[in-house]
């Protein structure tokens, strides 16, 4: 039986994807919602060998898991952790109806038309699926998408956190950003982008997310078109200004649907850092320390101990270099590594790719060299002509050869300690 498809970065950028948007029609929430509950564990092993290339694109925009807003740990969340069955809610207020929750968004939103109408109420008893509604609404200036959803989560959780913060502009083109934190307490992240990484179609995605102290989470969609995708643009702006999806995230009615909801699933109270194996420490840091001289690192990622990034330039334009560090992958060593693939003498395997870049970007090309060592301990390398793998590529090939990169991927330094 062949393995699923896997992004290896994919987890790491479940905050890069949240904010991309996604088709929202109830089939794929449901398939999202059905996925999320298997866990990180078994998506940690899926790999893709589709065409020949391990799955390393960063940012799998376009992946089967980008959700269109709806995900196990608040409106924005790809990736659930945890199979456990949400405990009931002390308090828990009574259910919600679909055409509740339908009619709360009418009533909140400023005077207009309304159609194609749809929800889901809070019934489920198990919290699989995510209680949400949507109408495609017209204030006189065009119609508009509108979606709202609501969920629970754990408070102080990195989930919660990630969902109220904006995203790396490397991997999320965005007009603007703002994250802020209200005077309850809540976190709330305003974010104006597109649905389309590459810009393949002007239409324009805005959202608003906010978490409560209490773990109540609310999420907002609003496109300048009827439809998220597939719809001509029918006005140059999604109808309500960051003030009005401010103002619509944090009504009241939407945390009393949010405790009609399960509560998220109690956890340990020290979460591990990073995957059993995987080495402490910054993976970006890491990867500037071991690139080759005469590259000047522009801008690199944040302190994840499992995947980083930089951008460099050596004087012929930006290329991004990308490294994701996974422990305990033997199990889908045959599928990474096919007759192609060569074996060092202390055992660890090396396989090479060379192909075009994977998120639009126009003439952006894409190297990888995967390895794993004895034990499954994998690093996976990926280096572009592009400062972006959405924007047009700035050089002809990447900054990196692919014997600098083979050098990289297989430093001692990533394991160092792990």
């Amino acid at each position: 039986m062949p393995v699923e498809e896997h992004d290896p970065f994919e987890d790491h950028f479940a905050a890069a994807l949240r904010h991309t948007g996604g088709t929202f029609d109830t089939d794929r929430l449901d398939l999202a919602d059905r996925g999320e509950t298997r866990g990180r564990t078994l998506r940690r092993r899926r790999a893709a060998v589709t065409g020949g290339v391990t799955g390393v694109a960063l940012v799998g925009l376009g992946v089967a898991l980008v959700l269109p807003g709806f995900g196990a740990d608040g409106w924005q969340h790809s990736v659930a952790g945890s199979t456990t069955t949400p405990a009931a809610s002390p308090g828990r207020s009574a259910g919600v109806s679909k055409d509740d929750l339908i009619a709360t968004l009418k009533k909140l939103l400023p005077p207009g038309t309304f159609s194609q109408e749809q929800g889901r109420g809070t019934g489920d008893p198990h919290g699989r699926y995510r209680p949400y509604a949507q109408v495609v609404y017209d204030d006189g200036k065009g119609k508009a998408a509108v979606a709202v959803s609501v969920n629970r989560v754990r408070p102080g959780s990195s989930q919660a956190l990630q969902a109220t913060t904006c995203p790396d502009k490397v991997f999320v083109p965005y007009d603007a950003c703002t994250a802020s934190t209200l005077a309850d307490g809540s976190k709330l992240m305003i974010l104006q982008g597109y649905e389309y990484p590459d810009r393949r179609v002007d239409t324009k995605l805005w959202s608003a997310q906010l978490v409560t102290p209490k773990g109540q989470s609310i999420g907002v969609q609003e496109w300048n078109s009827a439809a998220e995708k597939d719809k001509p643009i029918s006005r140059s702006l999604p109808p309500l200004s960051p003030d009005r999806l401010k103002a619509l995230v944090s009504a009241p009615e939407w945390r009393t649907a949010s405790d009609a909801l399960p509560a998220a699933p109690r956890v340990p109270t020290t979460e591990p850092s990073r995957p059993g194996g995987v080495p402490e420490g910054s993976v970006s840091s890491t990867l500037a320390t071991l690139l080759p001289k005469g590259v000047r690192v522009v801008s690199k990622g944040g302190a994840d101990s499992g995947f980083g990034y930089v951008v460099v330039d050596d004087g012929r334009g930006a290329s991004m270099v990308q490294v994701n560090v996974q422990a305990n992958m033997s199990d889908v060593e045959g599928q990474l590594f096919g007759p192609d693939s060569r074996t060092l003498p202390d055992g660890t395997k090396v396989a090479t790719h060379q192909g075009p870049g994977e998120k639009g970007g126009e003439g952006v090309v894409m190297w990888t060299v995967d390895t794993m060592r004895t034990g499954g301990r994998r690093v996976v390398i990926s280096a572009f002509n592009s400062g972006t793998q959405t924007t047009p590529a700035t050089r002809t090939a990447p900054a990196l050869t692919l014997k600098q990169m083979e050098a990289i991927a297989t430093s001692a330094k990533w394991f160092a300690r792990g």
